[in-house]
């Protein structure tokens, strides 16, 4: 799809807008460009995706120190402003203005594609709630990379990001239980031990596929089952970022 490919996104009420990225540009108006980087390789990044964080006015970072390491590599010299959980509330009437007045702004998260597990969607939804174009510039993300080397059925699968740590855990559990699709989650290392005690204890001991650090130096692919999961972290103290994948319940 070129840069000047049709899009078509729901307006507010039950309105659509069916135009062209070169429209926008002829409209004078701003485009939120939601641009997937890097998941730990700096090498996974599309030729688009640099060209864009070249030519928007603004990157709205989720850690700009972090998105600095890309940027240098690539030569990308705009402007840079953070954009992350915790100053979201405050942050975006501030990014809807500039968009509103014509500048374009590249949305980045940590790493893979915004608006999985992250705030971006926070931002995404209040644009399309003010009729602010988003489009997407897709690339990496950790769950797909993971998803498509587990080995288990990927015909079907949800994604379930991380378990709540407190409220709504159990209700998470017990319906992850019942579920017969592929299950993705998201796990840090602090918690994939009980994450892991905490499937047994409700799904059997089922297969699984631990996928750390992925792209990265460090990768490391675990295929097992769950109880064999409970016992490797018993044993070896986990480190970096986890991606769990969990077969289905069986009919």
């Amino acid at each position: 799809m070129s840069a000047a490919s049709t899009i078509s996104s729901p307006a507010p009420g039950s309105r659509r807008y069916n135009v062209t990225e070169r429209d926008y540009e002829v409209q004078k108006h701003g485009i939120l460009y939601v641009v997937s980087t890097p998941i730990g390789n700096l090498g996974d990044i599309t030729l688009r995706a640099v060209e864009i964080l070249k030519t928007v006015d603004l990157i709205a970072a989720e850690d700009t120190r972090r998105a600095s390491i890309l940027t240098r590599k690539y030569g990308i010299s705009t402007p840079r402003i953070s954009y992350y959980e915790h100053n979201a509330r405050r942050r975006i009437p501030e990014l809807l203005k500039r968009l509103q007045s014509g500048k374009s702004i590249a949305l980045i998260s940590d790493a893979g594609t915004p608006g999985i597990s992250d705030p971006g969607y926070v931002l995404i939804r209040n644009c399309i709630d003010s009729a602010v174009p988003v489009v997407a510039i897709p690339g990496a993300a950790a769950f797909l990379a993971a998803l498509v080397i587990s080995g288990l059925p990927t015909d079907r699968f949800t994604f379930e990001g991380f378990l709540p740590a407190k409220n709504k855990r159990k209700k998470r559990l017990e319906s992850i239980a019942c579920e017969n699709r592929t299950i993705v989650l998201y796990e840090s290392p602090h918690r994939i031990n009980r994450t892991v005690k905490d499937l047994l204890s409700y799904c059997g001991d089922r297969e699984v596929v631990l996928v750390r650090e992925v792209t990265k130096l460090y990768e490391e692919v675990i295929r097992t089952n769950l109880s064999g999961a409970v016992d490797i972290f018993e044993r070896k103290k986990p480190q970096g970022e986890y991606v769990l994948i969990l077969r289905g319940a069986q009919k």
